[in-house]
């Protein structure tokens, strides 16, 4: 295993390991590092989780103190140039949320937790899943009615890069 290209995410419920895939997304790659490095993830909330479809993270406004009624809008503000590739949406991608506008992807990213292969060649996938997603599935859960929205949901407890392990 390439330890550079590792990442730990740990969860109320245990240890997710993320392996990174800089050869698909070297962009999108190093920008999550990036923003793993400075703290930007930990604490953060999982602010929409839809049941058989992902589980999304990243904004700001989801972290104790922010406006979490802005939950889903917020970012690092840094954009990041689409890198569209062939691998598919299944269960355990981590893929890079956006706007509208292809280019608009930021740190907010998602986690499959089912095949979406509609995703494909849309979003940015940037990891998968190797090891603990039976932790990723236990994150709480919104209303798919309501877009998901999750009331009182699960925080990122910390987000490491493997290298930055001690």
């Amino acid at each position: 295993m390439d330890l550079e290209n590792v990442l730990y995410l740990d969860l109320k419920d245990g240890q997710v390991i993320i392996q990174l895939l800089p050869e698909v997304a070297p962009n999108h790659v190093a920008r999550i590092k990036e923003l793993v490095r400075a703290g930007f993830y930990n604490g953060l909330k999982f602010h929409r989780v839809i049941n058989s479809f992902m589980a999304q993270t990243g904004c700001p406004n989801s972290k104790d103190g922010g406006n979490y009624q802005l939950a889903g809008t917020g970012g690092s503000g840094k954009n990041i140039k689409a890198e569209f590739n062939k691998i598919n949406h299944v269960r355990g991608i981590c893929s890079m949320a956006r706007a509208q506008h292809p280019d608009s992807a930021d740190s907010q990213f998602f986690i499959c937790l089912a095949d979406s292969l509609f995703l494909d060649s849309q979003y940015s996938v940037w990891g998968k899943v190797i090891q603990g997603m039976e932790f990723v599935d236990n994150i709480k859960k919104g209303d798919p009615v309501q877009n998901g929205t999750v009331s009182s949901p699960d925080s990122i407890i910390k987000m490491t890069v493997a290298a930055d392990v001690a």
